[in-house]
C-alpha cells in the first residue's frame, strides 16, 4: 500500500536565522506589552529607553527639515552636514581626529556595530566579547560567522574584564574584541588606566581590531570618558561607535554612528548600501541640530539618571537576595540574584534561574526586567533604571514583596 503519511515538515528558514536567539530586551518588553494589553498595570525596566522627551530644540529642526522639504534619500553615510558635526563632537569630546568620509551614519548604533562586523569578521575568527555584555553583541559575531569568546569580568572588578584576561584570550584566531563603556548591563566604566593597558596589549597583536560601543557616553558618574581610540599605539585599529538614543532621548529617532579608518569606514559604507542606504533624512537634521545644540540638555538628563540611580540603591538595600554593586554609569542595575534559585513559587515551581525568576517577577509583581543569562552573566538580572521616580519607588515595592514570597 502507498505510504500516506503526512510528509515531515522542513523549516525553509536559514541555518543562520535558526541559530539566532531572539533579542531577550525586546524579548521581555513583548512579554510586557502582552500582559499590559490584558490590562495588567506592568512597570517595564526591561527596556533601555530613557522616560524623557527629546529636547524641543531637536524637534523643532527636525519640523523646519520637514516644512523645507527636507525628504529625499541621502547619502547611505550620512548627509555631509552632520558627519562633519560628529567630527567635530569626536574632536570636542574625545580629542580624536577624524575626516567626513571616515564617519558612517546608521539608523541606530546597533546598526552601525553590525556593519563593522560583518565588514571585518570571517567564518571562524574569534571575537573576544568584554562580559557582561549588551544581548546583541554575541549574535552579530555568530551572523557573521564568528566564534564569541566571552571574558568575563569579575565582581571584585566591577564586572570589568582586565588586560591580563586579554592577553591570555588572544590567540592566532583572534580579530575582534568588543566592550561598552559604559557599560550595558553593569553601569561600569573602564578608567584611562585599564584602557591604557588593554592598548598595550593590542599594540603587541596587530591582527586584532577593537569595536568600542560609547552609546552611554554622557552618562556617566565618574568624571571622565576614555575613548581607546585615544591611545595612538592602537588608534587605527578601533572602531568607535555612538549615537544619539541615550544621551539626547532620541531612542526612536534611530540614529547612530561609527568613526574608523578610511578603509574600514568605506567598507562599512558599502555594507550598509545593501541593506539600508541612507538613514531618515529628517532624522539626520534633526542629528546636526542635536550636536550643534551642546550637552546641557544631556546634563540634565544624567543628572536625574544619577538621582534615580542613588534612589534604587537604597530601595535595593530593603530586599534581602538583591546583591547590587553601585555602577558608574548608564541606567541600569545588575544585581546577583543567586541567592533565590532553588526556591519555590507559590504555584509549586521552582526558581531554577534567572530566567525563571525574571518571568516570576513579571507574573507576580508585574514588573519586566531581563535575565542576566542574555548578558553572559546568569547568576544576574538587569534593571532599568530610567523610568521616572515614582515608577521606581512602586516597582521595587512589588519586587520586594515578591521575592517575599519564594520559600
Amino acid at each position: 500500500m502507498p505510504n500516506t503519511a503526512a510528509p515531515v515538515a522542513v523549516s525553509p528558514l536559514s541555518d543562520r536565522l535558526l541559530a539566532m536567539s531572539e533579542s531577550a530586551t525586546i524579548a521581555m518588553a513583548k512579554k510586557g506589552r502582552e500582559l499590559a494589553a490584558k490590562g495588567v498595570d506592568v512597570i517595564n525596566l526591561s527596556f533601555g529607553e530613557p522616560d524623557f522627551q527629546t529636547p524641543q530644540y531637536i524637534k523643532d529642526a527636525a519640523k523646519k527639515a520637514l516644512d523645507d522639504g527636507y525628504t529625499f534619500y541621502t547619502p547611505v553615510p550620512g548627509i555631509p552636514e552632520l558627519r562633519q558635526a560628529i567630527c567635530d563632537k569626536l574632536k570636542r569630546d574625545n580629542q580624536l581626529d577624524f575626516q567626513p568620509s571616515q564617519i558612517v551614519v546608521s539608523t541606530g548604533a546597533k546598526q552601525a556595530l553590525a556593519n563593522a562586523v560583518l565588514s571585518l569578521v570571517n567564518p571562524g575568527d574569534e571575537v573576544i566579547v568584554f562580559s557582561p555584555y549588551w544581548v546583541s553583541y554575541e549574535e552579530m559575531v555568530k551572523l557573521a560567522g564568528g566564534v564569541a569568546v566571552p571574558l568575563v569580568g569579575t565582581r571584585e572588578h566591577d564586572y570589568k574584564a582586565t588586560a591580563a584576561q586579554l592577553e591570555a584570550a588572544i590567540t592566532p584566531r583572534t580579530k575582534l574584541i568588543m566592550y561598552s563603556s559604559p557599560c550595558n548591563p553593569t553601569g561600569a566604566v573602564f578608567s584611562r588606566e585599564e584602557l591604557g593597558a588593554i592598548a598595550e596589549v593590542l599594540a603587541r597583536h596587530p591582527q586584532v581590531y577593537a569595536l568600542a560601543d560609547e552609546i552611554y557616553e554622557y552618562i556617566n558618574f565618574v568624571g571622565e570618558h576614555v575613548s581607546l581610540a585615544q591611545f595612538p599605539a592602537v588608534a587605527d585599529r578601533v572602531i568607535t561607535v555612538n549615537g544619539f538614543s541615550k544621551g539626547y532621548a532620541m531612542t526612536g529617532w534611530r540614529l547612530g554612528y561609527l568613526a574608523a579608518r578610511q578603509d574600514i569606514a568605506t567598507a562599512c559604507d558599502k555594507m550598509q548600501g545593501q541593506i539600508t542606504s541612507g538613514t531618515c533624512s529628517i532624522t539626520q537634521r534633526a542629528g546636526v541640530a542635536a550636536l550643534a545644540g551642546g550637552r546641557a540638555s544631556s546634563d540634565e538628563m544624567a543628572a536625574a539618571y544619577r538621582r534615580r540611580r542613588d534612589l534604587v540603591l537604597e530601595l535595593v538595600k530593603d530586599i534581602p537576595g538583591l546583591d547590587t554593586p553601585t555602577p558608574s554609569g548608564a541606567f541600569y542595575i545588575f544585581p546577583e540574584v543567586s541567592a533565590f534559585f532553588g526556591r519555590t513559587a507559590p504555584d509549586g515551581s521552582t526558581i531554577r534561574n534567572s530566567s525563571d525568576l525574571a518571568l516570576f517577577i513579571l507574573n507576580d509583581a508585574h514588573v519586566s526586567a531581563v535575565s542576566g543569562e542574555a548578558f553572559g552573566a546568569p547568576e544576574c538580572m538587569r534593571f532599568s533604571t530610567a523610568a521616572a521616580d515614582e515608577k521606581l519607588v512602586e516597582a521595587f515595592r512589588r519586587i520586594k514583596a515578591s521575592l517575599a514570597k519564594l520559600a
